[in-house]
């Protein structure tokens, strides 16, 4: 699957929201279960809700995350099909480039 079956934009978009250090901690924290906003922030030493909620929106905007509301509350919990996407993209360059020898640049 070729970037372009894909979308450059939204591997690009995908790659950039997992280059943020507390975006792979709120990841980390919904590989086991599905979570709600408060229980992050508790997990996550008390960060602001507001700083949380626009790091929950970057993820869920690349697709990573998904949420759903029940009452009043939102649970959020991970996109596998998106991680999945990403992976494919990066088996790409193991699978079908070369291995090529290092040229040498001529003098």
């Amino acid at each position: 699957m070729s970037a372009t079956v894909i979308g450059a934009s939204a591997i690009a978009i995908g790659f950039q929201a997992l280059s943020e250090p507390l975006r792979i901690k709120i990841l980390e924290l919904l590989r086991s279960q599905e979570m709600c906003v408060c229980d992050l922030c508790e997990q996550l030493d008390n960060i602001s809700q507001s700083k949380l909620s626009f790091h929950l929106k970057t993820l869920k905007d690349a697709g990573l995350v998904k949420s759903r509301q029940e009452g009043r509350w939102i649970y959020y919990r991970l996109n596998l099909a998106k991680f999945m996407e990403l992976e494919q993209y990066l088996s790409e360059y193991r699978r079908f480039s070369p291995i090529l020898p290092v040229r040498s640049c001529p003098e």
